[in-house]
This record gives C-alpha cells, sequence and structure tokens, in this order.
C-alpha cells in the first residue's frame, strides 16, 4: 500500500466519520430544537390558562364590587330619603298652626288625666304653652321644657315623669313603624 493511499484512506475515514458526527449532530440538535418548541409551547398554553382564570377572578370581583358599591349607594339614598322623612314630619309637627293640633293636645291631656297619681306638674313646650294653660285642668303648670310640642308630666317630688312631647311620640311610631314606612316609602 502506498502512502498516497493510506492518506487517501485516512481521508475518506475521516470525511466519512466528520459526516456521520455532522449528521448526529443536525439530528440532535433537530431534536433539542424540538423539545424546547414543545415545552415553550406548554409555558405558553400555562400561562394563557392562567391568564385567562386570573382575568375571569378579576372580573367577578370587579362584578361583586360594583354591586356592593350600588347596594351601598341605594341604602345611602334609602337612609337620606328617611331622614328627610322624619325631618319633615319634625317640621310640620312644630308648626303652631298645624291643623288638629289642638285636638292632639286634648287627647294628650286626656290621657295625662287618666294617668295622673294625685296632683302632678305639667311642663309644657313653649308652643304649646297658652293652649295647655287654658286646657290643662286639675294640674300646676311648671316651666317650659324643650320640644317641637306636647308636655312633660311630673310628679311633684320628679320620681314619676311622662313624656308626651311630639318629639318622643315621633320617635316611639317611628321605631314601631319603620318597616311600615320602608315599605311606603321604597315598596
Amino acid at each position: 500500500m502506498t502512502l498516497e493511499k493510506l492518506a487517501k484512506d485516512i481521508a475518506a475515514s475521516a470525511e466519512a466519520e466528520a459526516k456521520a458526527t455532522l449528521k448526529n449532530a443536525k439530528a440532535e440538535a433537530k431534536s433539542i430544537l424540538a423539545e424546547a418548541e414543545s415545552r415553550a409551547e406548554s409555558i405558553r398554553n400555562e400561562a394563557a390558562s392562567k391568564a385567562n382564570k386570573e382575568a375571569g377572578q378579576i372580573a367577578r370581583e370587579t362584578v361583586a364590587s360594583a354591586r356592593q358599591a350600588n347596594q351601598k349607594d341605594v341604602l345611602i339614598a334609602r337612609r337620606h330619603e328617611l331622614d328627610a322623612t322624619l325631618a319633615a314630619a319634625r317640621e310640620k309637627l312644630s308648626d303652631k298652626s298645624l291643623k288638629g293640633r289642638s285636638d292632639l293636645l286634648d287627647s294628650l291631656l286626656s290621657k295625662a288625666s287618666d294617668m295622673s297619681e294625685g296632683n302632678m306638674i305639667l311642663r309644657p313646650t313653649n308652643i304649646d304653652r297658652s293652649k295647655l294653660e287654658k286646657s290643662a285642668k286639675g294640674f300646676s303648670i311648671g316651666d317650659n321644657v324643650e320640644g317641637i310640642g306636647g308636655f312633660m308630666l311630673e310628679s311633684k317630688d320628679g320620681t314619676i315623669s311622662y313624656d308626651m312631647r311630639f318629639d318622643t311620640l315621633l320617635d316611639q311610631v317611628w321605631t314601631e313603624k319603620q318597616s311600615a314606612i320602608n315599605t311606603a316609602l321604597f315598596g
């Protein structure tokens, strides 16, 4: 064998080995690339699924928050309407020219006479003092009390007291009839 032929055989063998190595490297690179693409697709799908779930959760929370804010606004509006209604009732009752005021005071005086235990002091509100001084038979008239109308009835020793002021009576009725008032105002 000649040196030339040996060199050609070695070169051919090296070339064949290089081609085989290159072919294996290309196949391995292709496999690595396919695996990387598959993994990237899996990560994209997982991220998209997670983003969709988070977006759905945020949407539900946003809707719930908006509903809660709306309910709060409705309750605040109702509270304002109830307060305005109570204030209007107070204003009407504090009007000295209120139709039926005299009859209402006479009715309260009648109840006071029934509840009276001996000689009691009738303490009128300023607005109703003149009417009560004329109508309150059997009672001593005392100092004025604060209020939009009516009076307080007290024993001389101060141990018994009946509050028949319009303010107190309105507050009692308002509390007792809260459900009916809500129904009348808001359905």
